[in-house]
């Protein structure tokens, strides 16, 4: 079943001028177009997308998908190249995951000290802040 590129972008939730975008970097190869010149995605197309859409979320670059795409299409004998690039990224995402864990907490933290300041239970980072600056002078 073929879709139109305005049911590609309603079955992916996201712009048709993105989908557009994505083809005329070469990282929608094979797109088909029917006899008035309008795309035709294949569902293996929306998979691909879908996939390409996650990579790019977490910051994947377009150079680098595009790259991946190369070694796809050069077939199955790049599969240990495309493996090294995924295995390398998904370590870095693993960094990037508890480097933003670390962060999240930090926040939560902060979030409860400023609950109990509103309540009165620690005293006000402004009064703190303030020995901090009369000591630095000292």
């Amino acid at each position: 079943m073929s879709f139109s590129i305005k049911e590609a972008s309603e079955r992916l939730g996201c712009p048709a001028h993105k989908i557009r975008y994505y083809e005329k970097e070469g990282l929608l190869p094979y797109i088909q177009r029917d006899e008035h010149g309008n795309r035709q995605f294949e569902q293996e197309h929306l998979d691909w997308m879908r996939l390409m859409s996650c990579f790019r979320a977490t910051g994947m670059k377009i150079s680098t998908l595009k790259h991946m795409v190369r070694l796809a299409l050069d077939g199955d004998s790049t599969i240990p190249q495309r493996k090294a690039i995924l295995s390398e990224y998904k370590e870095d995402l693993q960094r990037r995951q508890y480097e933003l864990a670390e962060a999240l907490e930090a926040v939560d933290n902060k979030l409860v000290i400023y609950e109990e300041i509103e309540k009165g239970r620690l005293p006000s980072e402004s009064k703190l802040l303030s020995q901090m600056d009369s000591a630095s002078k000292q």
